[in-house]
């Protein structure tokens, strides 16, 4: 199976060709229906627009020809494919006796939080963050802890001093980390992950780690499992994993934790069902199945290249217009390209509007992400790269001075 950090090779045959237009609007999607009008340009949400690959859709299709759609089981062949996948492409390797499953990271993520924490208790954040992570914490009745990234000439860097005073306060007995990082585009290295499981190891902190981008490394960056640098008895933490990032397949909505001890598995699986998430659909169970492949595995390794292209386009119009006062963070991975508009005289929000009602282009307010995002806006790549010619197009009719 291919390795995540090379692109594919020649003797491959192109399994997908991303230029193709899927038409979207009008379909119920979330991303292209939300707007308003039919002229405006989604780069908003996380979701792509590509096909997922034949391999999952073949799967499907053979599932939807069975035609009945009862309670699924989750059989063997759904932890072999997990810990396959993980084993031979990552070098993590999974005790399935401590996987659950689940319909998706953010239940996952809530219901971790509510089988590790108490109500008041605070829960460590490096921030700039996912949304969703802000409303899992308050809807658990816990407090934020913001631990704020450094932004480098290289991109975000984790503020040890700062998250080692944080985990010190033992009313704070959790972490959410993100790996690889959204918004910022950080994969993190074995190194900065093992100071991290050092400081959680120090202060007895159970440690979140949201992986659902770590498939979606640009070429020469690999992906680290946290779990494969936490590896002492007493670490504890809890990794969230699904195929929907990589292989655009969020609607199935299919997801697995794996925790690192027997306690904390029986106290996430507690939580699992008293959030009611504990049944997912017999989709999701085969299109995790099909993607964990190796056909799965040689489409994705050409996506990854399609996108790692797209950011540099945009980051070569961004050069070029420099009356913009636009600044795109380094990126490592994801396909959420994380730009800094303090240059152009306004916030994220205002620079956000602008792109909707001037250029009728559809982009994510940094604000959204929290303390430390109010300056940037965060534009989805994962299109064909005609779609994002015809966005730039629009930016640079109406923008740019």
């Amino acid at each position: 199976m291919p390795t995540c950090s090379h692109p594919p090779t020649a003797r491959f045959r192109p399994m997908s060709n991303f230029d193709n237009t899927v038409v979207r609007r009008h379909t119920g999607s979330y991303k292209w229906d939300t707007p308003a009008s039919d002229d405006v340009i989604p780069m908003w949400v996380a979701d792509m627009d590509f096909r997922a690959p034949e391999c999952v859709i073949s799967a499907l299709r053979r599932r939807v020809d069975h035609g009945v759609f009862g309670y699924t089981k989750v059989r063997p062949e759904f932890y072999e494919a997990l810990t396959g996948w993980f084993s031979s492409r990552h070098g993590w390797n999974i005790n399935t006796d401590r996987v659950i499953y689940t319909s998706g990271v953010v239940p996952a993520v809530s219901a971790i939080i509510k089988a590790i924490t108490r109500p008041g208790d605070g829960v460590a954040l490096l921030t700039p963050a996912y949304n969703c992570f802000y409303s899992s914490i308050r809807n658990n009745g816990c407090m934020l802890r913001s631990v704020p990234m450094i932004m480098t000439d290289h991109g975000y860097e984790i503020d040890f001093d700062a998250l080692d005073a944080t985990l010190s306060d033992r009313r704070t007995p959790l972490l959410i980390l993100c790996n690889p990082q959204n918004p910022g585009g950080r994969v993190w290295t074995p190194d900065e992950l093992q100071r991290v499981a050092e400081t959680a190891r120090r202060h007895s902190t159970f440690v979140i780690s949201d992986e659902i981008h770590c498939e979606l490394t640009f070429p020469g960056t690999a992906y680290t499992p946290y779990a494969t640098v936490a590896a002492d008895k007493s670490d504890r933490w809890a990794v969230c994993v699904s195929p929907s990032k990589a292989f655009n397949t969020a609607g199935l909505q299919i997801a697995c934790i794996a925790a690192s001890d027997d306690d904390a598995a029986r106290r996430i699986d507690r939580a699992i069902n008293d959030n009611e998430v504990c049944d997912v659909n017999p989709f999701g169970v085969e299109g995790l199945i099909a993607a964990y492949t190796p056909e799965g595995a040689q489409w994705l390794d050409e996506l990854r290249v399609y996108l790692h292209d797209n950011f540099i386009r945009l980051s070569r119009f961004i050069e070029s217009h420099p009356s913009l006062g636009w600044k795109l963070t380094p990126m490592e991975g994801t396909y959420l390209a994380w730009i800094d508009v303090r240059g152009s005289g306004a916030d994220g929000d205002t620079v956000a509007h602008r792109l909707l009602h001037s250029a009728r282009v559809m982009v994510s307010e940094g604000s959204d992400y929290g303390p430390g995002g109010e300056n940037f806006i965060r534009i989805n790549l994962a299109c064909p790269r005609h779609t994002l010619e015809q966005a730039l197009n629009r930016i640079e009719t109406s923008l740019v001075q």
